[in-house]
């Protein structure tokens, strides 16, 4: 089949989920645009801070939320099924799920003062329920953060033409968000000049790679990253955050729309097979190819940026609609043109004389699947790029990442303080620079120690984040007499799937020629966990009918 056809389609649909569905979310929840957001009501001038224009918090809450998974997701799933479920799942999940789940979240903890998702819980399922959810939800944070520093720091060591751009990028977005909040540039004016300099910094990292001088770089670029990932996180967003991510989006969306037109212009046919098989080694199309695909279709990991960074700097609640549901739909399309990259882009298992070095499965299994993307998407904007195509393709993921990794730790920071500061009383919790010197920490002793032998759970317990907070926003609204089916649909299908992903896992873990009890334990515990997480919902749910007789629904 041919790739321009299986974008087009899948872009219509999305465009029509955002067009027409994201309109019947917000009506369904309620949303009131004359309403104050904590940003204005609270600006401290440090976190809580609203944005210049609704532009500049959707590229910082784009960048944040996509971060390297819509791509990963989606070329591990389509290697293994085939691109047609992926594509599927990654246009279903998005308008119906995913930008559903990110959506409510924002709403949600922007009506609890920009307070995370764990505190919401609280509010609406008890006190036990918020600490298990925070402590949950705080451990995954970690994880990310390790994990996000210690693949930036890789790729950095692999590839160090990105090393120019990754780390001029912060210095290009200090000058922006200088030329922007403080001299009142025009905010297109600032976009050229910042997307200009950056392109600029991809080229002289072309031409000048930068290599550490000693051995074990890569753990050396790990702590580098995780002491700018902590620095960042307490710096004021106008200085870094809001400029920085605003100009990652910026090229990010340049990136994808030159990758559409390269698609359009070359129109590949898509190499790889449509449907491979319902079980293969990475186990049953359902439910692993859902936690696989992860953040192309929905991600919990979305909903603590919604409730963490991007609350806090909403500007106006009307802009709620196009951030919250709109960056999960252009994340969504993200996933999509990974998998045609591989899928198109790439040979599937043989090559022609002379191509023997974009065969896909070699790639993935050689170099991994951040070059493979890159070779992909390399191959579909050659028209444009030439031999700069790859690195760029790489340079947007290395953006992503960068991102994700310092707004990731800045979220941390934040639910240390919420939960060891707040809920348990801890005073020197409360403090910004201590809870981020402890997020560092648990991160670095993960990020430079054996993080492999947990990530391979990250993918469930992701998942498993997005099903309670999808679980939470249905009490929530079912307590207020509001339509609640449009969340809790897919809360239960997300939590059927998750509990599935675990259960497969653990027999695997189990069941391996060198069993895992360390990793099937944890599955039981998340197992556990997700049961009681429901059980706590469906007594809030019996009391509140108790409490309100005759409850009806609003629109």
């Amino acid at each position: 089949m041919n790739s321009l056809l299986v974008a087009g389609i899948a872009f219509f649909l999305l465009l029509l989920g955002y067009l027409f569905y994201s309109r019947k979310v917000k009506q369904w929840i309620g949303l009131d645009d004359s309403e104050i957001p904590p940003s204005v009501e609270m600006n401290d001038g440090v976190d809580y801070v609203p944005a210049k224009h609704w532009t500049i918090l959707f590229g910082h809450h784009f960048a944040s939320i996509a971060g390297a998974a819509p791509v990963l997701g989606p070329v591990i799933a389509c290697l293994y099924w085939g691109w047609l479920p992926a594509v599927i799942w990654i246009v279903a999940g998005g308008v119906f799920f995913g930008a559903v789940h990110d959506f409510t979240a924002l709403v949600l903890s922007v009506r609890h003062k920009g307070k995370s998702i764990t505190t919401v819980t609280e509010s609406v399922m008890g006190k036990t329920s918020k600490i298990l959810f925070s402590i949950f939800a705080f451990l995954s944070l970690i994880l990310v953060v390790a994990v996000f520093a210690a693949v930036a720091g890789k790729t950095l060591t692999t590839t160090p033409e990105v090393v120019i751009p990754t780390f001029g990028l912060i210095l290009v977005a200090v000058f922006v968000g200088v030329l922007m909040y403080r001299m009142q540039v025009n905010i297109l004016v600032c976009s050229v000049i910042g997307v200009v300099l950056l392109f600029g910094l991809i080229v002289a990292g072309y031409y000048l790679p930068i290599e550490l001088p000693v051995k074990n770089a890569e753990k050396w670029w790990t702590v580098i990253l995780l002491i700018y990932g902590m620095i960042a996180s307490v710096t004021p967003v106008t200085l870094l955050l809001q400029p920085r991510d605003h100009l990652a989006g910026a090229m990010l969306y340049l990136g994808m729309f030159l990758g559409l037109l390269g698609i359009i212009i070359t129109r590949p046919d898509m190499t790889a097979p449509m449907a491979i098989s319902f079980s293969t080694s990475k186990g049953w199309m359902w439910p692993m190819l859902f936690v696989t695909i992860a953040c192309g279709a929905i991600s919990g990991f979305h909903s603590l940026v919604a409730s963490g960074t991007t609350s806090k700097q909403l500007p106006r609640m009307r802009d709620a609609r196009v951030i919250g549901y709109g960056a999960m739909i252009m994340e969504s399309a993200l996933a999509v043109m990974a998998v045609i990259a591989v899928s198109a882009g790439l040979y599937w298992k043989h090559a022609p004389d002379g191509m023997e070095g974009l065969v896909y499965q070699t790639l993935f299994k050689e170099e991994g699947w951040i070059k493979a993307f890159g070779a992909g998407y390399g191959q579909l904007t050659k028209v444009f790029f030439g031999g700069l195509g790859a690195l760029i393709g790489i340079t947007m993921l290395k953006t992503f990442i960068m991102t994700t990794l310092d707004t990731a730790t800045r979220i941390t920071r934040y639910l240390c303080n919420e939960l060891f500061g707040e809920t348990f009383g801890i005073p020197f919790m409360k403090n910004k620079y201590v809870a981020v010197l402890l997020v560092g920490v648990l991160s670095g002793i993960l990020a430079l120690g054996n993080w492999q032998a947990i990530w391979p759970i990250f993918g469930a317990a992701n998942q498993l984040i997005a099903s309670v907070v999808l679980i939470v926003a249905s009490v929530y609204l079912l307590l207020r007499k509001r339509r609640f089916l449009f969340t809790a649909i897919p809360a239960v299908i997300m939590l059927a799937t998750t509990i599935g992903a675990l259960i497969y896992n653990t027999y695997g873990f189990v069941s391996a020629e060198k069993p895992n009890i360390m990793l099937a334990a944890i599955n039981i515990i998340l197992i556990i966990l997700a049961i009681f997480l429901t059980y706590t919902a469906l007594v809030a749910v019996t009391k509140a009918r108790k409490t309100i007789p005759n409850m009806a629904r609003r629109d």
